[in-house]
């Protein structure tokens, strides 16, 4: 059994802990990521030879370095990197097509990469294999509580395992959902087993303009792919879909409610590492600070370096709106962390104004940034950790802790951590215009234009 991992999201409605460039799956929490317990969990499943990421560009690095964490080495033809989101179905489609190049009876299993899933559901995804020659196969969790944020399955014909799927249905309102329980609809895991005869059959049926493109032997040209969903594009159409019960523990962790209802709570109901005074139910995430709350309850509190969201408790379904109003106006926050990360390590922005910025830049051992030039600014380096060699206009010295140099506006320029601990640099950005567009790139090994 191959495994398929969807790496691509951004989780809007966990902002500001997840950002475009560092989005819910790739956070490190106190321990791993979802993404790399996704991939573990894979790796029990097919082994780390069989699994295949579909991520998008500017999440590559992060997938790589985070593979790179648990010791396994993710190959080149196992990474699928998106030049722009089609939704799942291409994503899965595209997955496919290297899966079946792989081999051709093979069985893949499809995985989010931002859910919880207990190990226990392995067994049981396994056992599903008998029925995915003939079925595609999805997963169901039989609900806990009349959710809204969630899609229904409502199961039919009982087959050797699992059902015959008879209906697919989107997210309800509360009385909508408590009726969905009472008729023993499954909450729509986002999890499927599906095997490449199966798959590629129906979407023959189905969705024939990609079909025909994932028929040939090269990679699918996204720009001309309709964006559809799995749901939409074929299992709501398809006559040959079961859907098999979880007896597992899972969470989407979509919102910050579902973080809540995970987390261990206190003997007041509170979840954070905070201090709180007379107040039940909160959720508090603000490293580094005692937050105390007198005779407030039902709240969300996530407090980060450049921004802090206040909810409440019931309403965080509403946080994507939020972060469309910032995306709106092209406000960054949405995007970046005040510590950004990228191929060769990552920077923190320590002082932002008009006229300069200040960022530590870490480096890791062995790696460099591209050889490039600022029209618009100058920058200072002052080594604080470690050894730099630094290239500026074609020559080349090193940089010892506590020396620096001075990189002119217009200079051909390089930073290059030859040593073996974290290369650590100060550094001071001068000009009128401080962007992140301003990089004009002459070499680059991570491929960035």
């Amino acid at each position: 059994m191959k495994s398929i991992i969807l790496a691509g999201g951004v989780g809007t409605r966990l902002w500001p802990l997840s950002r475009e460039y560092y989005p819910k799956q790739f956070i490190q929490l106190g321990g791993l990521s979802l993404f790399q317990k996704t991939y573990e969990r894979a790796v029990r499943l097919s082994g780390p030879d069989d699994i295949f990421v579909v991520t998008n560009e500017i999440h590559r690095y992060l997938v790589l370095n985070q593979v790179d964490e648990l010791g396994y080495t993710l190959g080149e033809s196992h990474l699928l990197v998106e030049i722009e989101g089609k939704n799942t179905l291409p994503a899965i489609g595209w997955a496919m097509q290297r899966t079946r190049n792989a081999d051709r009876h093979a069985t893949a299993v499809v995985f989010p990469s931002d859910h919880i899933l207990g190990d226990n559901a392995l067994d049981q995804i396994r056992a599903a294999e008998s029925i995915a020659k003939k079925y595609l196969v999805t997963f169901g969790v039989k609900p806990t509580s009349p959710h809204t944020g969630y899609g229904y399955i409502r199961p039919g014909r009982k087959l050797s395992i699992g059902y015959i799927v008879e209906e697919f249905k989107e997210k309800p309102d509360e009385k909508t959902a408590q009726e969905y329980l009472r008729r023993g609809y499954l909450w729509n895991s986002g999890i499927f087993l599906l095997s490449t005869e199966c798959f590629f059959a129906e979407l023959k049926k189905y969705q024939p303009a990609l079909y025909a493109t994932l028929s040939e032997d090269r990679d699918p040209d996204y720009p001309g792919l309709d964006a559809i969903s799995i749901d939409y594009g074929l299992l709501e159409h398809s006559k040959k879909v079961a859907v098999v019960p979880l007896d597992a523990e899972w969470n989407d962790l979509g919102t910050f409610r579902a973080l809540y209802d995970t987390e261990a709570h206190d003997p007041e109901g509170n979840v954070g590492g905070a201090e709180y005074f007379s107040s039940r139910n909160n959720f508090v995430h603000a490293p580094g600070k005692h937050v105390g709350l007198i005779g407030i309850n039902d709240l969300i509190v996530v407090d980060t370096a450049d921004a802090l969201l206040i909810c409440n408790n019931k309403e965080t379904e509403q946080v994507k709106h939020l972060v469309n109003r910032y995306n709106a106006v092209n406000d960054p926050v949405t995007k970046f962390h005040r510590q950004v990360h990228r191929p060769w390590g990552s920077y923190t922005l320590l002082e932002d104004t008009p006229v300069y910025k200040i960022k530590r830049v870490t480096v890791k051992p062995g790696e460099r940034l591209s050889l490039q030039l600022h029209h618009h600014r100058s920058e200072h380096w002052i080594v604080v950790r470690g050894t730099a060699e630094v290239e500026l206009n074609g020559e080349t010295r090193l940089l010892r802790k506590g020396e620096s140099t001075f990189v002119h506006s217009g200079t051909m320029h390089r930073l290059k951590n030859p040593g073996l601990i974290p290369l650590e640099v100060i550094e001071v950005q001068l000009g009128e215009y401080l962007e992140e567009d301003d990089i004009v790139r002459f070499d680059d090994e991570y491929g960035r234009k």
